[in-house]
């Protein structure tokens, strides 16, 4: 049975037809949206409202409710009203109080930390008598609603300080060893190791996952020892030359330099070499004499700039 037919009909142009199809094939639409366009394009083919709601799973009252907003708004009405929520437990001026902290220094109102976190705020709060109990979670959500974070901090260079002359020639090197083009016959390396790299085999084999089984891993391991990383990294090509060893030392680092002359293309005949102050003394007592060419044209950084 088709079920009687409703005086109120649907019609769809094409381009809130393709919104709605859009809808149900974009797999981060909320589930009740996607029933409501499924809903809509059945309504539109000539199915009735007993059918169509028993077949996307509404009800016929919220089936003709739905409907209606379309009719009379589009596709705008098929999203959900803002509904009130819960009533507030505090006033907005505790909300006030709160970002009013959060926007200033921990030290200059009287507090020793820092920067604040959540719980040091709501610590504050009752300390000053603004409220008698708040949690931290609630002090929380008040500062993720304003786009607050005072426990993240981000280290800048004021311009009004004054740069050290060597310190900017340095930068200013490296910034055109970066974006220069280069010849044919050059190429730019960074150089930099990664100390204390730790193998730790499992004492079982690991098991791949299995239909009902996840990936299993053996809790228990074993030390072997530790590995140093030394790398060069192709700032044009994106290639790596690497090369590891049991210790860092200098005859660990002049072997290293000495596979990447075995590995650089014939054809690289100017190398520049970017690295901080440490291993630039490595390179000034232990070069090979093969390397006094590239030695020239080695630019050393400080670690904070080489790392960064």
């Amino acid at each position: 049975m088709r079920g009687r037919q409703s005086t109120l009909k649907i019609q769809i142009n094409e381009q809130d037809r393709a919104m709605l199809q859009g809808w149900l094939r974009r797999q981060k639409t909320p589930v009740g949206l996607a029933r409501r366009a499924w809903a809509l394009l059945l309504l539109e083919q000539g199915h009735t409202y007993v059918q169509t709601a028993q077949q996307v799973g509404l009800t016929y009252c919220h089936l003709r409710k739905w409907a209606r907003r379309f009719t009379e708004q589009g596709v705008v009405g098929l999203s959900d009203k803002p509904r009130p929520g819960r009533i507030p437990v505090f006033s907005p001026e505790v909300a006030l109080h709160v970002v009013k902290l959060a926007c200033e220094r921990p030290d200059l109102v009287g507090s020793s930390l820092s920067q604040w976190d959540s719980t040091e705020l709501a610590r504050k709060l009752k300390a000053e008598g603004v409220v008698q109990v708040i949690s931290a979670t609630t002090i929380w959500r008040i500062l993720r609603s304003h786009k607050l974070k005072p426990w993240r901090h981000h280290l800048w260079l004021s311009a009004k300080v004054p740069r050290d002359e060597h310190f900017a020639n340095l930068v200013r090197t490296l910034v055109e060893l970066y974006t220069s083009p280069l010849a044919e016959t050059e190429m730019v390396l960074c150089v930099d190791e990664k100390t204390n790299l730790q193998p730790r085999p499992r004492l079982a084999a690991t098991l791949p996952p299995r239909p009902g089984q996840p990936f299993r891993l053996e809790h228990e391991y074993k030390r072997v020892g530790a590995l140093h990383l030394f790398a060069a990294f192709d700032t044009r090509t994106g290639r790596v030359y690497a090369r590891t060893a049991t210790r860092k030392r200098q005859v660990e680092f002049t072997a290293f330099l000495s596979q990447l002359e075995q590995d650089l293309p014939i054809a690289k005949t100017r190398v520049f070499l970017v690295m901080d102050n440490l291993k630039m003394r490595y390179l000034e007592s232990r070069c090979k004499p093969g390397w006094q060419h590239i030695l020239a044209s080695c630019v050393t950084l400080p670690p904070s700039i080489a790392h960064g």
